[in-house]
């Protein structure tokens, strides 16, 4: 129903930014609420932010608080991640997913999520 596509990842320096986009196609015209994830190798996979369909809530893990920014353009059906400040440990291979939602509402935990996209790299060096 929906194909998610993430881009933007790369390799950037420790205190560096960088905004990871995620587009969505398929049935679009649906209501979905949308979620980065992150998963480090060795590491269980985890919630870095999510948002809601309209926009107006948002959720983000404690240790992107303040340097993390999620947010969507739905005319462009695309989702966006603003990192700043990046640290070596947030290293990872970045996750696009999205949710069906019949209200507006964020969804918090990874089973909640029906669809996901291939994950794109992001590498930070010290």
């Amino acid at each position: 129903q929906v194909q998610l596509v993430e881009s933007g990842g790369g390799l950037v320096q420790a205190g560096g930014s960088l905004r990871l986009s995620c587009a969505a196609s398929g049935r679009t015209f649906s209501t979905y609420a949308m979620g980065w994830f992150r998963q480090a190798p060795g590491k269980e996979r985890e919630l870095v932010a999510a948002i809601s369909w309209s926009g107006g809530s948002t959720n983000y893990a404690d240790s992107v608080k303040g340097r993390f920014f999620i947010s969507r353009d739905n005319a462009k059906n695309t989702v966006y991640l603003l990192m700043n400040s990046l640290k070596p440990e947030e290293t990872a291979v970045y996750y696009c997913a999205a949710g069906r939602v019949w209200g507006d509402t964020v969804l918090v935990v990874a089973d909640a999520y029906a669809y996901w996209g291939q994950g794109t790299q992001v590498t930070v060096s010290s």
